[in-house]
């Protein structure tokens, strides 16, 4: 799988080839991109979809996906659908394709090409139900990510570690120092998504595989994921004075030089990239916690639900095609901290960071993630677990493994 960097002829500036539609239609987005780069991220893309003569309507939902999905999905059920709205690479909008709820999108998808275009060719496919494409995806976004603020480890008189395990060695220095060792979000999708990078980076795709995607009890109660625990056990004690709430405030953390790092997805070099700082210089990031440098292919994508207006069906068709194009690719994932879906545009502009994501899609050092393995109810069952381990001292990693290997038994 290779991204193939072209000539700057793609650069983000570049007129969109859309023309002004007959009737200018107002098409209300929702999404949950609220944080400082992601609002920055979302602006490319309204701007693109106004350039074709319609409106962008932001239907920001305040909070995180856990928030909003809800929102959105009781809309839709409930007669009063958006124009267009987010959800991330997967299961979550499955049941609202199944029910006949969403906007076939194959005969565009078809007439652009987007199979020969997106890669990984699992995107696509993680759009597809039935031979149908229901999705547009807009980004890879991977969680395998910790992000390290130099100037922390330059107070605290240590090196900026190159893996998971000099992180932790540093923790004490970095206490003394005054510095919080782990930015960590007091909410469950964070603590859960911290727990799976850990098991990734430890164990390899492998045995995450046998224990997401095989569903296998044994593993999952195993030595293997034993050792996981042991590290999620070292990640709460590191991150016990990281009093916020949301993931970017923990960013800001890292950012300011109170925390030394922050496991979190691509997503968080937005917040790095308005607050001015440079790849390298300010700050610095190991894919898969410098111990397995692999990228899940997560990430975000765009459905449209069926309306009964042929104004907002051609909005809906020009907004598919925008996201899509590749002027709109490179502005938006540049933005976003994201990778392109697309295959064929040029991203001379990418900082050391998005360079090294780049590097593990290139060498094809992809991997499934849960958002594509697991239901969303046994995602909140391993987010209700993650929240109880992380905020509760008194429960061992072993009954945590214990209860754990439970949900995966029963897992779908």
């Amino acid at each position: 799988m290779r991204h193939k960097l072209l000539s700057a002829a793609f650069a983000a500036t570049v007129a969109l080839p859309f023309a002004a539609p007959a009737v200018a239609t107002d098409l209300e987005v929702t999404h949950w991109w609220t944080s400082g780069g992601e609002a920055a991220a979302v602006a490319e893309f309204a701007k693109a979809f106004d350039a074709t003569g319609n409106k962008w309507v932001d239907g920001a939902i305040a909070g995180s996906g856990d928030t909003a999905r809800p929102i959105m999905i009781s809309r839709i059920t409930g007669g009063d659908p958006m124009g267009a709205t987010q959800f991330n690479h997967g299961r979550q909008a499955e049941e609202l394709v199944q029910e006949g709820l969403m906007r076939d999108l194959t005969d565009l998808a078809n007439k652009e090409g987007w199979a020969k275009l997106v890669n990984p060719p699992t995107l696509l496919e993680n759009c597809t139900l039935d031979g149908k494409i229901y999705c547009v995806p807009v980004n890879i976004h991977s969680w395998q990510w910790i992000w390290l603020s130099n100037k922390a480890f330059e107070d605290a008189g240590v090196p900026v570690p190159k893996t998971w395990d000099e992180f932790v060695a540093a923790g004490p220095a970095l206490e003394k120092a005054g510095k919080v060792p782990l930015a960590l979000g007091k909410q469950s999708w964070q603590e859960s998504g911290a727990f799976n990078v850990l098991m990734a980076a430890i164990v390899g795709p492998e045995t995450f595989l046998k224990v997401y995607k095989d569903k296998d009890e044994t593993v999952a109660g195993g030595p293997d994921i034993a050792k996981v625990f042991k590290a999620a056990d070292d990640a709460r004690k590191m991150a016990e004075k990281s009093n916020v709430q949301n993931w970017n405030e923990a960013t800001a953390m890292v950012i300011n030089g109170q925390a030394g790092g922050q496991i979190m997805g691509d997503w968080a070099q937005g917040e790095f990239q308005v607050a001015g700082q440079v790849a390298g210089k300010d700050y610095t990031c190991l894919p898969g916690l410098g111990l397995n440098a692999v990228i899940a292919t997560g990430g975000d994508a765009f459905y449209f639900p069926k309306v009964d207006d042929p104004e907002i069906s051609a909005a809906q068709e020009t907004l598919a095609s925008v996201m899509m194009s590749p002027a709109t690719q490179v502005a938006f994932n540049l933005k976003k901290g994201s990778l392109p879906v697309r295959g064929d545009v040029d991203l001379a502009a990418a900082n050391d960071c998005m360079k090294k994501g780049l590097e593990i899609l290139a060498a094809g050092k992809t991997m499934q993630w849960t958002d594509e393995l697991i239901s969303p109810d046994t995602t909140q069952q391993m987010n209700d677990l993650m929240a109880q381990f992380f905020s509760t001292p008194s429960l061992t990693p072993e009954d945590a493994q214990k209860r754990f290997a439970e949900i995966i038994a029963n897992a779908d």
